[in-house]
């Protein structure tokens, strides 16, 4: 079975956030990062080269795969910031009509920039899928 390759590092989530070479994506990233932290209320970990990740939990799929990934996070790729809301979209589609500017794959939000959407809503959004994937977590515990 092939290891994990997206895993915690001990980087500097702002060193990382330092390389970042467009500033309003940078400026963005650093914005989310407090948002996310307060939200959360987890503090922002590397996770591999490129994902600013909060909060982690364990899974094992019927395969027999299993892992540790992070809770909510977000990397700044080159097209757009990608945010990764855990639990996907099925149960935000009412959160999405009033986002603004955004592109979806898998759990991925994609956002070019802050502006495009609506703080609120977004906030929202990720405290909403890290209450419903921390609770999830939990079932799976018990």
């Amino acid at each position: 079975m092939a290891e994990q390759k997206t895993l915690p590092t001990k980087v500097s989530v702002e060193q990382f956030l330092k390389t970042v070479e467009d500033e309003t994506k940078r400026n963005d990233c650093l914005k989310l990062t407090d948002m996310m932290q307060k939200i959360t209320k987890e503090k922002p970990i590397m996770w591999g080269p490129a994902i600013v990740g909060f909060g982690s939990y364990k899974y094992k799929y019927s395969s027999g795969h299993e892992g540790v990934s992070c809770i909510a996070g977000f990397s700044p790729r080159k097209a757009a910031i990608a945010l990764y809301i855990v639990p996907g979209f099925k149960n935000y589609q009412e959160h999405l009509k009033k986002l603004g500017k955004h592109k979806t794959s898998g759990s991925c939000l994609h956002i070019k920039k802050l502006s495009d959407v609506d703080e609120t809503v977004l906030k929202e959004m990720i405290r909403e899928g890290y209450k419903d994937k921390k609770e999830a977590i939990k079932k799976v515990q018990v």
